[in-house]
């Protein structure tokens, strides 16, 4: 089935491995073709083409990504994983773990074990995310909960809001409507290594990022949740947060890890986000070493897609991961502020 290119853009964005080998994006300012899921950090769209097949993506003059392996064949757990993939997303209401095992002809176990070991995730947890997606896309559609319910693949409507703030950070109604209802408050201000915004909820910190434009900043905030009451606010609570972490951006130790978080998450997200958040001031850890303490030694492209969408830099100190070389590699908020905040820590 042909792929439009809004429907790969989109799988690009989320990272998606039910994507890879169906689809290849390549860049043209670098030159290089990769699989939606890629750790890297995401190009520009205007920037990108897309190919159905990696030998369309060389004859057309693009070489294969090193962090990815596009080109690389797949071994037996990547098949078995990719099967897998295909069944589920054939039976978006769900299918059992016994019937996956049946249909290919391996042990529950061994597919539970492998298929978590390729993507970071069991097969409920990627059908449960699966289910998310498309509710988001159907209620930013419009439509009323009820029907985005039971399209999403939810058994009722109590389960979907026994689910919700786990996994949407709001009602699903909240969520359709671009976040009505829901008072953001938020500031920017000026840091040695650029310019901060921090947004809060009654919740906790549900934003905080970084940039050379407090304007630019503040429209990606508001292109988020477009529908939310969000306004410039100096009151105590964001005040604390603020304060909490330019102390640690200057390189002064201090308690980010304490401040309460409002966050958008699969539950696979969230566990990573929890492990980064114990990573001591001072330190850090490789992508494979977060795999490992979460459970999932495998899953070291899946942590470190977390790591790319984490929305509350600092708080959730994603600059602490490092490669397995040692190298600080990639940041959403850029490589030289990432160096810069170790650099600090370690002196600090």
């Amino acid at each position: 089935m042909t792929i439009s290119d809004e429907k790969a853009w989109d799988a690009v964005q989320r990272r998606d491995p039910s994507f890879d080998g169906r689809v290849f994006f390549a860049v043209r300012t670098t030159g290089i073709y990769c699989r939606p899921s890629c750790p890297a950090r995401r190009p520009l769209r205007d920037n990108v083409r897309f190919f159905t097949t990696r030998a369309d993506a060389e004859t057309a003059g693009f070489r294969a990504c090193r962090r990815c392996r596009p080109a690389a064949e797949r071994g037996p757990a990547a098949a078995l994983a990719t099967r897998v993939r295909k069944l589920l997303d054939a039976h978006p209401d769900g299918i059992t773990l016994a019937e996956l095992a049946r249909r290919t002809g391996v042990s529950p176990h061994h597919l539970q074990r492998v298929f978590r070991e390729q993507t970071g995730v069991t097969p409920k947890q990627y059908l449960a995310a699966k289910r998310t997606d498309r509710l988001r896309r159907t209620l930013k559609e419009g439509r009323d909960v009820t029907t985005a319910t039971y399209e999403a693949g939810y058994g009722s409507s109590s389960r979907l809001y026994a689910q919700s703030n786990s996994r949407l950070g709001m009602t699903p109604a909240t969520y359709r409507d671009g976040g009505r209802g829901m008072t953001v408050r938020f500031t920017t201000v000026p840091t040695s290594i650029g310019t901060l915004l921090v947004a809060v909820t009654d919740r906790g910190v549900c934003a905080v990022s970084l940039g050379d434009s407090a304007s630019k900043l503040e429209r990606e905030l508001r292109d988020e949740l477009p529908n939310a009451a969000i306004s410039r606010a100096d009151d105590p609570a964001l005040a604390h947060a603020v304060m909490t972490i330019v102390d640690q951006i200057e390189g002064r130790a201090t308690h980010s890890a304490e401040l309460p978080v409002d966050l958008l998450a699969t539950a696979f997200q969230l566990r990573v986000w929890q492990e980064l958040r114990r990573v001591p001031y001072g330190e850090t850890r490789s992508y494979g070493e977060i795999a490992a303490a979460i459970g999932q030694p495998k899953a070291v492209r899946a942590v470190a897609s977390a790591c790319a969408r984490n929305r509350v830099a600092i708080v959730v100190p994603c600059h602490r991961v490092v490669r397995n070389d040692g190298a600080s590699g990639g940041y959403r908020w850029g490589a030289a502020r990432k160096r810069a905040l170790l650099k600090r820590e370690r002196n600090g």
